[in-house]
């Protein structure tokens, strides 16, 4: 049998290799092991892992990685991707859309609380974490916005787990777009 190797035979880290562009709105720099980005939408802050470096050349960054070991191996795109969400999240921000499918289902914003009926004998409260912004443009309609991409997409997971789309009607709430794949009920046997 072949032994298990901590270092990394081929370098698997394609993403982790390019450059991220700064764009001219946008400000970042490294301190004691963090990163700090600042745009026109906000300022955002991530620790780096260890064994990762990063270097800021005119308007570009560059991610590297100090050793061949496994778990560096495995961080290096991982670093590259989140610095570059960074970036995009305070130049332009990110949204996620949801629908309710379901007669009598709907969504209310009120303040900081979202209030979800989705056919349970009490309503759904739904707090709103700092960081992001709901909007329910119709009662049916829930649109998530903020500039941390995983805030972004939790939130709307977790809302998105009150009531999945179930097989059989589709009820539920599903992402704008998302295909549900329907079962044949028992009449059709």
């Amino acid at each position: 049998m072949g032994e298990v190797q901590d270092k990394c035979s081929f370098d698997m880290s394609r993403i982790g290799k390019k450059a991220i562009g700064i764009p001219d709105k946008v400000k970042v720099k490294v301190e004691s092991g963090r990163v700090f980005v600042e745009g026109p939408k906000g300022k955002l802050e991530w620790p780096l892992p260890a064994k990762i470096e990063v270097k800021i050349e005119n308007s570009s960054i560059a991610v590297n990685r100090n050793g061949e070991d496994k778990v560096s191996c495995s961080m290096h795109g991982l670093a590259r991707a989140y610095i570059y969400n960074m970036i995009e999240g305070v130049n332009k921000g990110y949204a996620k859309n949801l629908e309710i499918h379901g007669v009598g289902y709907r969504a209310q914003l009120q303040g900081k609380v979202l209030n979800l009926q989705l056919g349970f004998s009490h309503p759904l409260v739904y707090q709103i974490p700092e960081g992001v912004s709901i909007k329910t443009p119709k009662p049916n309609r829930i649109a998530i916005e903020g500039i941390d991409k995983a805030i972004v997409g939790e939130v709307a997971a977790e809302i998105r787990n009150y009531l999945k789309p179930e097989p059989y009607k589709g009820k539920g709430v599903r992402y704008e777009g998302e295909y549900v794949r329907k079962k044949a009920g028992k009449s059709v046997a």
